[in-house]
């Protein structure tokens, strides 16, 4: 049986910080399935990280990694006419595009600098609270290992297994996916930007990440994104970017030549019932996820991570108020968010009897009946 005070299990952004900043103070064991990191698509972080990273001594270290400036957004969204917005007007300054792979591996790298103890591939086996600890069977390459924690953190991703594992259910509010591809760009031209593209049956994301390559991304109910899902066929999103008003303009611009695979993963909307409970925490996806539109994933991540730190902390020293706290911050967080986003989708208003862009103005339209019933602002439809 081994011995520790935090389990973190899911080494991913949002997992990762909270060893950062536990593992200075407190023992802490962090685990992840994955023998290593994978290529996945989410490599846009915002301007307000910056505050976050100087906040944990992270900031002249995550200099030093050389991410790529992402300087501002363009988007054609409700009118066929480009829209650009200047992140240099922003009082953080710009925005990053990241090198996932190298990002995740860098905030490994600190945790276990920090102090953290790092197991990977580990997957946990079983898990139960007996009295006032956790003992966790973990599955490693050579072995079977027991640990037993004071307190552990689900890191784990969308699918919160250890928060399912408790009873706590996942509220989702959409059915968005994400088929992804990435490739080089041969010419150096539009770096810096994000460009997204709103079409019939849903949007298109691209952004250029270091070392001249870029991820290109459509977005849709699953339901409608049988030309996607269909044998995972990149010659079928090709077709459709050449479909596209701007899109394909861009990447011809820019040389893209897309490598030979393409990628899908869940893009939606979702929630954990509780963020926390009886000494165990949620923290980055686990707790809440966000739509690509919002670009908060790995803000989200980041900040989550911290507050779930400064929470467990303080939960060990015997401020048993501490979950609870971090619970309601993290609804706050989903009610703001879900707000912003509705809005945004109802400013698209150019197909409305396309099912992706109806779906969408009914939930805005439903919230703002909401709303208006509490007198939180007045009706406007």
């Amino acid at each position: 049986m081994r011995e520790t005070e935090i389990l973190i299990v899911g080494a991913g952004p949002a997992g990762a910080t909270a060893a950062i900043n536990l593992a200075p103070f407190r023992r802490v064991v962090l685990i992840d399935r994955r023998a290593t990191i994978q290529p996945r698509v989410g490599e846009s972080l915002l301007p307000a990280a910056r505050r976050l990273l100087v906040d944990m001594g992270l900031w002249e270290s995550f200099v030093s990694q050389g991410h790529e400036p992402w300087r501002g957004n363009r988007a054609i969204w409700g009118d066929p006419e480009p829209h650009d917005t200047n992140f240099m007007r922003d009082l953080d300054g710009h925005g990053w595009h990241l090198d996932r792979v190298r990002f995740e591996q860098w905030l490994c790298m600190i945790a276990c600098n920090r102090g953290a103890d790092l197991l990977r591939p580990a997957s946990l086996v079983n898990l139960k609270h007996e009295g006032h600890r956790w003992l966790a069977q973990l599955k490693t390459e050579d072995a079977l290992l027991e640990i037993a924690a004071d307190l552990i953190i689900d890191g784990g991703g969308r699918a919160s297994r250890i928060a399912r594992k408790l009873g706590m259910r996942v509220h989702t509010s959409d059915k968005l996916v994400s088929a992804w591809i990435s490739g080089c760009d041969r010419l150096i031209t539009n770096r810096g930007l994000t460009y997204v593209e709103a079409v019939k049956d849903g949007w298109w994301y691209t952004a250029p990440i270091p070392r001249n390559r870029r991820v290109v991304a459509f977005h849709s109910d699953v339901d409608l994104f049988k030309f996607a899902l269909s044998g995972r066929r990149l010659d079928s999103v090709m077709e459709k970017i050449k479909a596209s008003n701007g899109l394909s303009d861009l990447l011809a611009s820019v040389g893209f030549v897309p490598d030979d695979q393409i990628g899908i993963a869940s893009a939606n909307s979702s929630i954990l019932e509780r963020a926390a409970g009886d000494a165990w925490l949620a923290v980055g996806d686990a707790a809440i996820s966000f739509d690509p539109l919002s670009s908060q994933g790995l803000l989200n991540a980041l900040f989550t991570g911290l507050a779930a730190a400064e929470a467990a902390d303080r939960h060990l020293k015997g401020d048993f108020l501490s979950l609870p706290t971090y619970s309601q911050v993290i609804r706050g967080v989903a009610d703001s968010y879900r707000r912003h986003l509705d809005f945004h989708y109802a400013t698209e208003r150019r197909w409305p009897g396309a099912p992706f862009w109806q779906r969408r103005h009914q939930r805005y339209a439903s919230a703002m009946r909401t709303l208006t019933k509490r007198n939180d602002l007045p009706v406007t439809l």
